[in-house]
């Protein structure tokens, strides 16, 4: 339904924010992207969006259904944006307009890609949405604001306004946060069944790993704007080759190892418009040589991931003693 291919986001001044990103989504399959907070993974589904930054340029091919959209007309995107694919905003409180009741929000949403639909049958699908993701009286609800909702609430109206035209491609990004943990996983069970009663493609951006081990098939890693490790969600999380998904999976609590304390990745992502030579992840690498700060790695084929790491073949399963190996920070 959707595929991303080399895909590259460049702001003024000529930096670089996206850099070579591909991954493909299926009908009825669950893609997610994680990373710290500015590893580009929200600029790169803006941009799949057709929503990039002011004066930001793209290149590369994002093709939805066969369709070419980048350098497609802002007419022909604005058509297919919420009909064929749609998006979860992050902070659903922003994004929905306070002023208007949120089935009426809903409702055109409806109308907008409906115009032959009379005002009552759009007020009733908006009804009939509400009820889909599990809102509790959606008659009564559909009246309402949304400040009369609470955080989880309007979430659940995001995700009706999203797919209230049965898109095939709906983006997430990161709908869970900000929400207690037990909202969270209703929010998530909400996204699921969607997935099984709809044949959509999900693309799921968020931080939370223990989200992905549940709900993604296939799990894309991004850091410094750049894709570093893709694959199976369960060859991620058990025959992981990047040091850095290594360090997002040791930041996991476990509560089979009673007293046991989580490993942080040291130091801070690089700023995009200063990124370090070679590889980005380098300086908080725990095995990083002297190549590692002249040459970035390509994404390359190991063993049952798409690895961006010069020492792949020596990160053989989670905790091997190479990923504490010595040899400084190049």
């Amino acid at each position: 339904m959707l595929k991303v291919d080399d895909l590259r986001v460049t702001l003024r001044r000529g930096i670089e924010v996206v850099r070579g990103v591909s991954f493909s989504v299926r009908a009825g399959k669950v893609v997610s992207i994680v990373g710290e907070s500015g590893s580009g993974k929200s600029m790169a589904v803006r941009a799949v969006m057709g929503l990039p930054p002011p004066m930001a340029s793209l290149s590369g091919s994002i093709l939805l259904n066969g369709e070419q959209l980048i350098g497609a007309p802002e007419r022909r995107l604005k058509q297919l944006r919420g009909s064929k694919i749609s998006m979860i905003f992050q902070d659903p409180m922003t994004a929905l307009n306070p002023v208007v009741r949120v089935g009426e929000l809903i409702a055109e949403a409806v109308r907008l890609h409906n115009p032959q639909m009379s005002a009552r049958q759009a007020a009733l699908r908006a009804i009939e949405l509400l009820e889909t993701v599990a809102v509790p009286q959606p008659d009564v609800r559909a009246r309402q604001y949304s400040h009369q909702f609470s955080g989880g609430m309007r979430q659940r109206a995001m995700i009706a306004m999203a797919i209230a035209n049965n898109p095939d491609v709906l983006i997430a990004d990161e709908p869970t946060t900000a929400l207690d943990v037990t909202v969270q996983a209703q929010i998530i069970e909400v996204l699921a069944n969607l997935r099984r009663m709809f044949p959509v493609g999900l693309v799921l951006i968020t931080h939370d790993l223990g989200v992905v081990a549940g709900v993604a098939d296939t799990v894309v890693v991004m850091y410094a704007g750049k894709v570093v490790e893709t694959g199976e969600v369960h060859d991620i999380f058990h025959n992981s080759r990047h040091p850095y998904t290594r360090g997002l999976l040791a930041c996991l609590p476990d509560i089979e190892k009673k007293g046991g304390k989580l490993i942080p990745i040291p130091g801070n992502p690089p700023s995009l418009s200063t990124r370090p030579s070679g590889c980005p992840f380098r300086p908080r690498c725990p095995i990083a040589r002297d190549i590692c700060a002249h040459q970035e790695p390509p994404l390359r084929h190991v063993d049952r991931v798409e690895t961006a790491c010069h020492f792949a073949e020596e990160l053989r399963s989670p905790g091997a003693p190479a990923l504490q190996a010595t040899g400084g920070h190049g």
